[in-house]
C-alpha cells in the first residue's frame, strides 16, 4: 500500500492553486471532485457518484482517475468496485479550489509563494511505500513521564476555566521543560521537549495544543488558519507527535497525522509515534499532576 502525500515544506496556496488547474473549466470534473467532497463520509464509489453527477459510469471513472492522478484524491477497491475517498487539505479547501477553477482571473490573481517571487517553494507531490515506514499510535498512557495518569480514570472533559497557557505550562512543568514557548501565527509546535520517557526511552516530543475557545469536535480545518496546522507540526524535528484539545477530537485529525507520519518516517528511517489528547485525557492528566497546573 502506498500514500501519497504533498511536500509539507510547500506553501498551502500552491496546493490550492495547483488543485484549480487541475480541474479546470471542466464541468464533469468539477463534479465529480465535487460529489467526492460532499458531506461527511470519507468514500464514495462510483455506483453512487454515478447517482450524484447523473454522469456516465466511464465518464466518473475518466475523471476520478485523473483527479487521483493527480493526488486529489484517494483510490482503492472495496468488494470489487473502484472507491474514492477524500484526502483531509483538499476537503478543508474544496470551496476555494472550485471557486478558483471557475474563474480563471481570480486564479491568475491567488497569491502564492511563487508568484511572490520566493524561490524554493514548490509543491512536490511523491508517493511514499507505508510497508517501510515505521510508526506507532500513542496514548497520554504509554508515555512513563505522564504515569501518574494510570491511576485516574474518566471524569468528563477538561473544563474551559482551564486556559490553553495554563495547561500548556503545565505539560512543561510535568515534563520538566524549561524556557518559554510563545504562541504566534507561523510557529510549528507550541511544546517541544526531549524530556519524556517512552517505554524507558526519551524521545524529542512535539505538542500542539488547542484551546477552549475552539467549538465542537476537533477537525483539521480547525486546526491553523490554512487548516495546516498538523502538517506544520511535522516539520518539527521531533520523533512523537501529539495534538491535544479541550474536548472530543475527530477521527479525521488521527488519520492525517498518521499519513504525515508515514511520510516523516521513510524520510527519517526514524520510528514515528503520533497521537491524540482528547479533553477526556486531558481531564485525566489534570487531575493526576493538579499541583503543576
Amino acid at each position: 500500500m502506498s500514500v501519497s502525500v504533498s511536500d509539507s515544506l510547500s506553501n498551502a496556496n500552491e496546493q490550492i492553486e495547483r488543485a484549480a488547474k487541475v480541474i479546470g473549466r471542466s464541468k464533469d470534473r468539477a463534479a465529480v471532485f465535487s460529489a467526492i467532497y460532499h458531506g461527511k463520509r470519507q468514500a464514495k464509489t462510483v455506483s453512487e457518484l454515478v447517482l450524484t453527477t447523473t454522469l456516465s459510469r466511464m465518464r466518473v471513472l475518466q475523471e476520478g482517475r485523473r483527479l487521483f492522478r493527480n493526488g486529489l484524491v484517494d483510490q482503492v477497491k472495496k468488494d470489487g468496485e473502484v472507491v474514492y475517498e477524500k484526502i483531509d487539505f483538499f476537503h478543508v479547501h474544496k470551496g476555494t479550489i472550485l471557486k478558483l477553477s471557475r474563474d480563471a482571473n481570480k486564479l491568475a490573481e491567488y497569491p502564492t509563494k511563487r508568484k511572490g517571487g520566493r524561490s524554493g517553494n514548490i509543491t512536490i507531490k511523491i508517493v511514499l511505500d507505508r510497508k517501510t515506514a515505521k510508526i506507532r499510535q500513542v496514548t497520554v498512557d504509554d508515555i512513563d513521564s505522564f504515569s501518574k495518569i494510570r491511576g485516574v480514570g474518566p471524569n468528563g472533559y477538561l473544563p474551559k476555566s482551564v486556559s490553553e497557557k495554563k495547561f500548556k505550562l503545565g505539560v512543561q512543568k510535568v515534563a520538566g521543560q524549561p524556557g518559554e514557548f510563545k504562541d504566534w501565527g507561523g510557529e510549528k509546535n507550541d511544546l517541544f521537549t526531549t524530556n519524556l520517557k517512552i517505554a524507558g526511552v526519551r524521545r524529542p516530543v512535539a505538542f500542539a495544543f488547542k484551546g477552549p475557545g475552539t467549538v465542537g469536535k476537533l477537525t483539521p480545518g480547525k486546526l491553523g488558519k490554512n487548516g495546516d496546522q498538523i502538517q506544520r507540526l511535522f516539520e518539527t524535528a521531533a520523533e512523537v507527535f501529539l495534538i491535544q484539545y479541550w474536548a472530543e477530537i475527530d477521527e479525521s485529525v488521527l488519520k492525517q497525522m498518521e499519513q504525515l507520519a508515514v511520510a516523516k518516517s521513510v524520510m527519517t528511517g526514524s520510528e514515528i509515534l503520533y497521537g491524540i489528547v482528547d479533553g477526556q485525557d486531558s481531564r485525566r492528566l489534570f487531575d493526576a499532576y493538579i499541583s503543576n497546573f
